[in-house]
C-alpha cells in the first residue's frame, strides 16, 4: 500500500481521488512515498528513501526544494491552469481597483457612521475618488500562458485594446488568445504603449527585479501596474519612487511586503488570487491525479524537474529510470535490459535540463540482478518497477 502524506488541508474532493484499498492517505504519514502541499515548506524537510514525489496543489513551487529533489529522483508536480480562473478574476478585478480609487472610497465612507446626513456628505465627497474607464485603455500582459492568455481575452471582451508578449508560449496557449489581442515582439514594447500592464510570469533569475526605476522609466506617465504573480518580480523602492513622482499611478499586488503595506497608491491584496473553493478544489484533484498515474505507472506529467513521459502500460513489466541526461546514457540502460533476452515492447524517453527520465515496457519480468545493474549504471539516479 502506497502512503500519501499531507501536508496542509487537502480539499477532500481531491484526496478522494486515491483508492484506499491501494493508498493510505493522511497528515501524520511517517516514511510516504508522496506527499501533497500547497503552502508549507519543505526546505527543512528530510526526504526519506521511499519518497518518490511531492505534488503541489498549485502552480508556484518556491516552497519545495526542487534542485535537491532532481538530484534524489524525486518527481515535483504542479497543478498548472487549475486555478487560473480564480486568478483571472481577480486580475479583472485589480484593473478596476487600480483604476477607480475604491478601496479610498470604502475606507471614507467607514468615517461616516453616525453621520444622519450621510447620503448628502458622500454627494459632496465622492469627488475626491473619481477614476477611470478600462474600455479603450491599452493593456500589457507579460506573460500569456494559462492566466496571461485568460485575462488577455477578457480584458478585450471588456473593450480594452490589448497587447501580449511572451517568449516561451506554447501552441495550445497561443490557440487558446483571441485574434485581437496583439503581439509585441519584447516587454520593451510593452513598456513603450501600455496604459495597464498586468504580469503573468514566474519568478526566476531573468524575471526578478523586471519591474525597476529603468523599465518604468520607459514607461508611459501614469501607467497602472498589476502584479499577481510574485512579489519579487517588481522592486518595491523603485515603484515607491514611481508612484511619489506620479510616474506610476496605481499599483496593485498580491503580495504584500513591509515594502509596500501602508504605501500610498499602492493596494495590497492579501495573496487570495487561487483563493476561491474552485480553486482549491481543482488544484487538489489535478494534483492528486498526477500522483496516482505516476505512483502506478510511473507516467509523468506536469512536472516542474523531469520531462513529461507517459506511455500506455500494456507489458508485464514496466521499468522507470532517471538519470542524467549525458551521452550513451540510452545505450547504456537498453544494453543491460537487451542482455536479459526480455523484449522491449515499448519505449519512451524525455529530458528536463541536465535530469532524463526513461519508461521501458516489458514482455516479461527482468531478473532483479538486471535492476540491480541498472541501479548501479553510473549517471542513473534512481529505478522503479511496476
Amino acid at each position: 500500500m502506497k502512503k500519501i502524506q499531507l501536508m496542509n488541508k487537502i480539499a477532500a474532493v481531491g484526496t478522494d481521488v486515491f483508492d484506499r484499498k491501494e493508498y493510505k492517505v493522511g497528515e501524520s504519514i511517517d516514511n510516504p512515498d508522496a506527499i501533497m502541499v500547497r503552502s508549507a515548506s519543505l526546505h527543512e524537510m528530510e526526504m526519506n528513501e521511499n519518497l518518490l514525489a511531492i505534488a503541489r496543489a498549485g502552480a508556484g513551487v518556491n516552497n519545495i526544494p526542487v534542485d535537491a529533489c532532481t538530484e534524489k529522483g524525486i518527481v515535483v508536480f504542479n497543478t498548472p491552469g487549475a486555478n487560473a480562473n480564480g486568478v483571472k478574476e481577480l486580475a479583472i478585478a485589480a484593473l478596476i481597483l487600480a483604476s477607480r480609487d475604491v478601496c479610498g472610497g470604502i475606507d471614507w465612507v467607514k468615517t461616516l457612521e453616525g453621520d444622519e446626513n450621510v447620503a448628502k456628505t458622500v454627494e459632496k465627497g465622492k469627488s475626491a475618488f473619481v477614476g477611470c474607464e478600462i474600455a479603450g485603455k491599452k493593456l500589457g500582459v507579460i506573460g500569456l500562458g494559462a492566466i496571461g492568455g485568460m485575462v488577455a481575452n477578457t480584458a478585450h471582451s471588456l473593450g480594452m485594446k490589448v497587447v501580449g508578449c511572451d517568449p516561451f508560449i506554447t501552441v495550445n496557449a497561443a490557440w487558446s488568445l483571441s485574434r485581437a489581442i496583439e503581439k509585441a515582439a519584447d516587454y520593451e514594447e510593452i513598456y513603450k504603449v501600455a496604459d495597464y500592464i498586468t504580469l503573468h510570469v514566474p519568478a526566476t533569475e531573468k524575471t526578478k527585479g523586471m519591474i525597476n526605476k529603468k523599465t518604468i522609466a520607459k514607461m508611459k506617465d501614469g501607467v497602472r501596474i498589476i502584479n499577481l504573480a510574485r512579489a519579487d518580480l517588481v522592486n518595491a523602492e523603485d515603484m515607491k519612487e514611481a508612484l511619489a513622482s506620479g510616474k506610476v499611478a496605481a499599483y496593485v499586488t498580491d503580495f504584500p511586503t513591509p515594502a509596500t503595506v501602508g504605501v500610498k497608491g499602492i493596494i495590497n491584496i492579501p495573496h487570495l488570487g487561487a483563493s476561491t473553493l474552485e480553486s482549491e478544489d481543482n488544484c487538489a484533484v489535478m494534483a492528486a491525479h498526477e500522483l496516482d498515474e505516476f505512483l502506478r505507472c510511473g507516467n509523468i506529467r506536469n512536472s516542474v524537474n523531469y520531462p513529461a513521459v507517459s506511455i500506455p502500460h500494456t507489458g508485464a513489466e514496466r521499468v522507470c529510470v532517471f538519470h542524467k541526461n549525458v551521452p550513451a546514457m540510452l545505450t547504456r540502460i537498453t544494453a543491460i535490459v537487451s542482455d536479459t533476452g526480455v523484449n522491449i515492447e515499448n519505449m519512451a524517453n524525455g529530458s528536463r535540463g541536465e535530469a532524463a527520465y526513461t519508461i521501458i515496457e516489458l514482455s516479461e519480468m527482468i531478473p532483479e540482478d538486471a535492476i540491480a545493474a541498472l541501479r548501479a549504471t553510473e549517471g542513473v539516479v534512481r529505478v522503479t518497477v511496476y
